[in-house]
């Protein structure tokens, strides 16, 4: 096993990190905007065309199955390339794969073409994640790594609000998805050259690399997988719920509004409460990688305390959306805490490593909670689907409290 190398990560800087965060920042904002602009378009064209809802289904995966394939093998893709070069191929393949639905007006071929998209999406996820970690002031880490994260959750809502403006069925939507990715394109060529850092050469990446990094951060990860279940994972689920629970259609669609703004809203004021916590330590914590798993311990138990009163509240739609805000809050600061943890505890391709592991982790558990949470819905009795968020949620809960609060550099 390699040696941690966090003892040097706050003396790792690059000569322009302001201008490349910034870069960085818009990058994505404009590559994500195309995206959540992209695939809803797609889904009503197949619609539109007599497709069953299955083959719209499967059609989505598509894209979380790209995602999982170029995962594991992010950190080996870096290591030959470098992050700026790996980052802006992620970027022109956007482009591309926008091109192709413009013009391949064919429902399979979007098959393939959507899968790319993933691949490209799996790339800059892990690469952007780790690069804010990494260009961020070792003291304002939580701050920027939330700021990033609350970003990426406003593409999810102005995406889908610009096709709206632009319309649904018009066929201009695609030039102006197209606008976005070349945007994104030219500001991440405005990220300044980031230098190799000693030794990263021979470090373990791939497979190797990811197991490597999930026995340096096992807890970490489990809580990624957590945050996944009930940030990404339930918001899918959470309109079914409503109508099972008897609530109106509106009423139920409002739930995943209530939980992306928890999120969105919560995931910066996590990161600046974990970097100012790091600066004061008192008898709980003595340095900032104990005050992040304090916190990380705290979000746990608004989860599962949100959990166990779903069965008093499930009449309310309004205290039940408090509940889901309560997840979506909860579920992103978990993520935002455990990103901030291992990004100031590694640095270079081992970074990009923990950073693959903890998307990983995040993606299976969104995965698996809307196809376990399906099933549990279906039962009779109406405790399973309790009982299934609650067994999640404690577990998170007990590896958090079991594990020790470990030490690390600012």
């Amino acid at each position: 096993m390699q040696p941690p190398v966090a003892q040097h990560h706050k003396n790792i800087r690059t000569p322009h990190a302001t201008r490349g965060l910034a870069a960085l920042f818009a990058s994505t904002f404009f590559t994500l905007m195309a995206y959540f602009m992209v695939q809803p378009w797609l889904l009503l064209q197949i619609e539109e065309r007599g497709h069953s809802t299955a083959f719209g289904g499967w059609f989505a995966a598509c894209g979380w199955l790209g995602i999982m394939v170029v995962t594991p093998f992010a950190s080996a893709v870096t290591q030959r390339w470098g992050q700026r070069l790996t980052l802006t191929a992620s970027t022109v393949m956007t482009v591309v794969n926008t091109a192709c639905y413009l013009f391949i007006d064919q429902p399979a071929v979007w098959f393939a073409v959507i899968f790319c998209e993933g691949v490209a999406a799996g790339l800059r996820w892990v690469l952007a994640e780790a690069m804010v970690a990494e260009m961020a002031p070792s003291h304002q880490r939580g701050r920027w790594v939330g700021l990033f994260e609350s970003m990426v959750g406003f593409t999810f809502v102005l995406g889908p609000a610009l096709l709206a403006l632009v319309g649904v069925h018009n066929r201009l939507a695609l030039w102006v998805v197209l606008a976005l990715a070349l945007l994104g394109l030219l500001s991440n060529l405005a990220i300044p050259p980031i230098a190799a850092l000693p030794g990263t050469e021979e470090r373990q990446v791939g497979w190797r690399g990811m197991w490597q990094a999930l026995r340096l951060h096992p807890v970490v990860m489990a809580i990624g997988f957590v945050g996944g279940f009930f940030e990404n994972g339930l918001a899918s689920l959470l309109p079914l719920y409503g109508v099972a629970l008897g609530l109106g259609a509106t009423a139920a669609a409002l739930l995943v509004s209530a939980s992306g703004l928890g999120s969105t809203v919560m995931m910066m004021p996590a990161g600046m409460l974990a970097d100012h916590m790091g600066q004061r330590p008192n008898r709980l914590w003595d340095d900032p990688g104990s005050a992040r798993h304090w916190l990380m311990r705290a979000c746990a138990l608004l989860t599962l305390g949100a959990t166990l009163a779903i069965p008093w509240v499930g009449q309310w739609a309004g205290l039940l959306a408090g509940v889901a805000f309560v997840w979506g809050a909860a579920g992103g600061s978990l993520y935002t805490l455990a990103m901030v943890d291992i990004g100031s505890r590694e640095t270079g391709v081992t970074l990009v490593s923990s950073t693959a592991v903890l998307v990983f982790a995040y993606t299976l558990g969104g995965m698996l909670a809307p196809a376990l949470g399906g099933m549990a819905l279906t039962a009779q009795n109406g405790w399973v689907f309790t009982a299934l968020l609650t067994t999640v949620a404690v577990l998170g809960t007990v590896l958090l409290f079991l594990s020790p609060a470990r030490s690390s550099q600012p």
